[in-house]
């Protein structure tokens, strides 16, 4: 199997245009909207966005951002748009990813992290914690969950890949 590799984008920006593209398909925002956020990272805090390689193609992603379109601006930062192509999943990849964003808003001065999903299992599974339903910019109730951040020196993540 090929090596994985972690792009974090306020260093790898000349994945932006691809990366922008990619997170655009998977969850039918406008890429211009992505790359916008995309530009603005520099690593002293939100946003923030990471991509995972194998093979030169973005297996996996996702992003650190200020608020994922609900209504508690209070419960930030958020952990959004994470997504795993289906060839890739079932390796770890997301479990990588969690571990990156987290340590990446511990390094930020963060100490929680926040999510919405309608995958509440899945990120129970992984020490997630449900906090409260809140408004989603659609209306509708959604589950926010919220995880402690990690620190910058604590050991490697996930040895799932």
């Amino acid at each position: 199997m090929t090596e994985l590799i972690l792009r974090k984008l306020s260093l790898s920006p000349e994945w932006i245009p691809a990366a922008a593209e990619w997170f655009s398909q998977k969850w039918g925002l406008p890429a211009d909207e992505y790359r916008r956020s995309m530009e603005q990272a520099d690593g002293s805090g939100p946003p923030e966005w990471f991509i995972l390689l194998r093979g030169g193609e973005i297996a996996a992603g996702a992003g650190l951002i200020e608020n994922d379109f609900h209504d508690r601006p209070d419960l930030r930062p958020n952990l959004c748009a994470l997504f795993v192509e289906e060839c890739f999943r079932g390796q770890g990849l997301a479990r990588r990813l969690l571990w990156e964003v987290r340590r990446e808003a511990g390094r930020m001065g963060c100490e929680k992290l926040f999510l919405v999903t309608e995958h509440p299992n899945f990120y129970e599974r992984l020490g997630w914690r449900f906090v409260t339903l809140v408004r989603g910019s659609d209306g509708g109730a959604l589950r926010l969950y919220e995880a402690d951040t990690l620190l910058g020196d604590e050991p490697a993540g996930p040895k799932a890949l």
